[in-house]
């Protein structure tokens, strides 16, 4: 990580995962599940947590948002993509809010999230083919 990233990392107040991530941590992460029973997962976990309310689904888009109210608030989209038959992709995309930074929050959130997730459904190599 050098200097940009590690600036970005905690002096920033958003974070999202993607494909090629500098930080591994935050790549997306592909789960070996359908489109469907993915969103209904990630729907459920977000249901159960304590701080988190729903504001809006698409099923058809995949997309969930959620806001957060845990030790800071945050605003998180979290999108579901079947890529192909029993590989999904799920990925975040997270806002703080108040201030100009988080102090890498929005980054531990969505390590918290996929570790939480991982417990749920069999996680899949980047790499592997199913």
């Amino acid at each position: 990580m050098g200097l940009k990233e590690s600036w970005n990392k905690f002096f920033n107040n958003h974070s999202e995962t993607s494909d090629n991530h500098w930080d591994p941590e935050l790549n997306t992460h592909y789960f070996k599940t359908t489109k469907d029973k993915a969103f209904d997962t990630v729907l459920r976990y977000f249901k159960q947590q304590s701080g988190c309310e729903i504001n809006s689904t698409s099923e058809r888009h995949g997309e969930i948002s959620v806001n957060y109210k845990g030790k800071r608030r945050a605003f998180v989209i979290a999108t579901v993509v079947m890529v192909k038959p029993f590989k999904t992709a799920i990925d975040f995309s997270i806002t703080t809010e108040g201030g100009l930074f988080d102090l890498g929050f929005s980054h531990k959130l969505i390590t918290k999230f996929y570790a939480d997730l991982q417990k749920e459904m069999q996680v899949l190599d980047v790499h592997s083919q199913v």
